[in-house]
């Protein structure tokens, strides 16, 4: 009897790759188990420079995420960290975000660069934020924009547009010439812009300490 060899390759070949599932999946819950204990004796000694804030969200597992980001900013020496996500649906397009542990010193660096203020000179600009408003809603025609932000003319809206266009928040799209959408890379930017402003007028879920003596120094 003659013996199939490609049927026993791909045997093995199977067998290989159950195995390393397996692995894979074990690695995994040995990395979590692992990460918890860092975390719990990181979290059980008392930190020098990072005051944890308890309880600050309904959620305890947002709590707990706050306990984590203080440590580890103890831990990596930063000022400070941050770690958002998020989800916008509109107009049959959708955009989702995910980022952990972003140093906010590489977010103050974006001042003196002189980047935050050219992003918010382009976009700082109310009839600018009612067009790009409009846009994130749905896809618009110029003439709809004229429709629906109130302007006199089409030339008013692509002088307002020309800024959005040379920043590459909008664009043209290509399946739809003379329809212009927001660029799905910039949406989180966008949004997570309005979410700081938001925290700006309302310090529901924000607290804070600033020690006497180092304002006294100022």
């Amino acid at each position: 009897m003659e013996r199939d060899y490609d049927k026993e390759i791909n045997a093995l070949k199977e067998q290989m790759q159950n195995l390393q599932n397996r692995v894979s999946s074990q690695l995994d819950e040995l990395r979590t188990v692992i990460t918890k204990e860092n975390y719990h004796e990181a979290s059980s000694k008392k930190l020098e420079r990072v005051h944890v804030m308890q309880e600050m969200h309904p959620d305890k597992r947002l709590s707990e995420q706050m306990k984590e980001l203080c440590c580890e900013t103890e831990e990596r020496g930063v000022s400070g960290l941050v770690t958002y996500l998020g989800v916008y649906t509109s107009g049959g397009r959708q955009s989702n975000w995910i980022r952990n542990a972003v140093s906010v010193d590489d977010l103050l660096s974006l001042i003196d660069e002189g980047v935050a203020g050219k992003v918010l000179a382009c976009v700082g600009n109310e009839s600018r934020l009612t067009i790009l408003l409009e846009i994130l809603r749905g896809p618009k025609t110029v003439a709809e924009l004229v429709e629906k932000c109130h302007f006199g003319s089409t030339g008013q809206v692509y002088h307002h547009m020309k800024p959005l266009l040379a920043a590459d928040i909008i664009v043209e799209d290509k399946q739809q010439k003379g329809l212009y959408i927001v660029q799905p890379h910039r949406v989180q930017g966008i949004v997570m812009l309005l979410a700081g402003i938001s925290d700006m007028v309302d310090e529901t879920y924000t607290q804070g300490i600033w020690k006497t003596d180092e304002v006294s120094e100022r």
